[in-house]
């Protein structure tokens, strides 16, 4: 398996920098403490999300009895959703009714943390099914310990995007963010039509043999 892939996917899905002006406007009236707080669980809970689809995700979709390669199709058809949303410069997990303008009343930033920031915002259904499939593609413990460490990259670039953010956003602005929201749909829209072929032509072999030609 290609280790760097995974990595990549996730970068481009999870995109810390494109949920910075959520987190700005989610957390614009809390006390620092509360801000840190927030920062704290909301990176924690990226990593916990990845590192359980990474060790038992593919145990879950045997228990439901979903067979991978029509796992692989729905995750990749999420997969090129989200990129036609980050396209458009808005978070791959994205749901209309997530943003409030900062109007949420919270009670130290640990709900909101969790959802919105986390859930669905920074990961959700294309994060998970990412996860998945190359959870199952790994040979070795070596290959999944690297899937779950890879959560722990991804929270350790969320702690430090969040903990930037103000800076990030003076020195970006709204049209730097944009810009780097599509750049990464674009990217991840690539790697989602690999996924689709891929599970495609397992869901129907035939299509593999029309290919060749």
């Amino acid at each position: 398996m290609d280790l760097l892939k995974p990595l990549i996917a996730l970068l481009a899905i999870v995109n810390p920098i494109g949920v910075i002006p959520f987190f700005i406007a989610f957390t614009q009236n809390f006390s620092p403490a509360e801000r840190r707080r927030t920062i704290s669980v909301a990176s924690f809970s990226a990593f916990m999300v990845i590192a359980v689809s990474a060790v038992a995700g593919l145990k879950i979709i045997e228990f439901f009895g979903i067979s991978l390669a029509s796992f692989q199709v729905g995750g990749g058809t999420l997969l090129l959703i989200s990129s036609l949303q980050m396209l458009n410069a808005q978070p791959a997990e994205a749901k209309p009714g997530d943003v409030d303008d900062g109007t949420q009343k919270v009670d130290a930033g640990a709900s909101i943390a969790v959802v919105p920031l986390t859930i669905p915002l920074l990961t959700g259904p294309a994060t998970i099914s990412t996860i998945v499939i190359y959870a199952e593609k790994t040979r070795t413990v070596w290959e999944q310990t690297v899937l779950v460490g890879y959560g722990v990259v991804i929270g350790i670039v969320t702690f430090i995007a969040f903990s930037a953010s103000a800076r990030i956003a003076q020195v970006l602005g709204r049209t730097g963010i944009n810009v780097m929201t599509r750049l990464m749909g674009l990217i991840l829209a690539a790697m989602a039509v690999e996924l689709l072929a891929d599970g495609l032509i397992k869901l129907f072999p035939v299509l593999a043999s029309h290919l060749s030609r």
